[in-house]
């Protein structure tokens, strides 16, 4: 468990106890984005302008690599399944792929707007941006090309964007508050239903790994989890306080587009500032928050409490990273 913020620094906590066991000063930048490698060997880190990479198992707290590209600030990266590659996007309109095993970056493309949000699809031949201008590109890899486009609200930003497991959904969080939902038909993505989400900025989507559950975070102090569908063994499990007989929440706020609601399972609401980041557990039962509170919070989702607080933050804490998965 990793996290970041404005203070410059670089956090790694034991989950369990709650104890701050190394910390690491990101050079002269607030840290945007951190992300965990799948074989956990390393950690990245999303500056401005520059992204460096950590080991994590290590006492060396200098980076083990730096890379040198972008102007403006990181907003989103993440790592290829096999940590051979990793990819990013930034505030001045460009997305990149850097090779973990050499030096400078491997693919650039001007996207033409300042860009919030970029994910690796599962097939790792298609990269998904979105941007300040309000657009969700499709980019084939292979050929460097923009293959599909969607505008899900005209000049609203699209600040977060999520694709769940099987590849088969995909959530797209816009900065006023609502979310879109997609699903992939042939090879494209159609839009299902949308709703508001919060009424005050959205600042995070994410669809939990068991798919079963949507997490949006927002400037409103709160999280709030959406079932996507029955079963799972997080917070969408049957069983839990204001569930009906059937196990569905019978609080339904966010009426779809399509006139179906997409209910509302819990609204987490125990910090007391804006809520930047948010990671599940790899089995959907837990999550870890981040907020300008000063602090980072592990949820159980299941009973909606906080379990345990993460604090020695002194200012914003802007993003987390999790990987408590076993490695295949």
């Amino acid at each position: 468990l990793v996290t970041g913020g404005f203070d410059h620094k670089i956090r790694f906590w034991e989950a369990t106890t709650g104890i701050c066991s190394r910390t690491l000063r990101f050079g002269e930048s607030q840290v945007n984005k951190l992300q965990i490698s799948d074989n956990k060997l390393h950690i990245a880190a999303g500056g401005n302008p520059h992204l460096q990479i950590y080991e994590v198992n290590s006492t060396n707290d200098n980076p083990l690599q730096t890379f040198e590209g972008h102007t403006q600030n990181v907003t989103d990266l993440g790592f290829q399944k096999e940590s051979k590659w990793l990819y990013s996007c930034s505030e001045d309109g460009t997305m990149k792929i850097w090779d973990m095993r050499a030096s400078g970056c491997q693919l650039s493309t001007d996207c033409r707007s300042a860009l919030n949000t970029i994910q690796l699809h599962p097939n790792e031949s298609e990269i998904i941006t979105g941007d300040q201008a309000g657009c969700v590109k499709v980019w084939d890899m292979r050929t460097n090309t923009c293959r599909h486009e969607e505008v899900p609200q005209a000049d609203v930003p699209v600040r977060s964007i999520s694709i769940s497991k099987d590849a088969n959904t995909m959530a797209v969080g816009l900065h006023k508050g609502k979310v879109c939902l997609y699903s992939s038909k042939d090879e494209n993505w159609t839009l299902d239903t949308s709703f508001v989400a919060h009424d005050e900025y959205l600042l995070k989507c994410l669809i939990s790994p068991d798919m079963a559950t949507l997490a949006t975070t927002s400037a409103d102090h709160s999280i709030k989890l959406w079932q996507l569908k029955q079963g799972g063994g997080g917070a969408g499990s049957g069983g839990e306080e204001g569930a009906g007989s059937t196990g569905r929440p019978k609080n339904t706020a966010g009426k779809g587009g399509d006139g179906t609601g997409i209910p509302l399972v819990k609204c987490l609401a125990h910090h007391q500032r804006w809520v930047w980041d948010a990671v599940f557990s790899a089995d959907s039962s837990y999550m870890v928050s981040t907020s300008s509170d000063q602090s980072a919070k592990l949820w159980d989702l299941r009973s909606g409490e906080v379990i345990r607080n993460y604090l020695g933050h002194n200012l914003a804490v802007t993003c987390v990273a999790l990987n408590d998965s076993n490695i295949e």
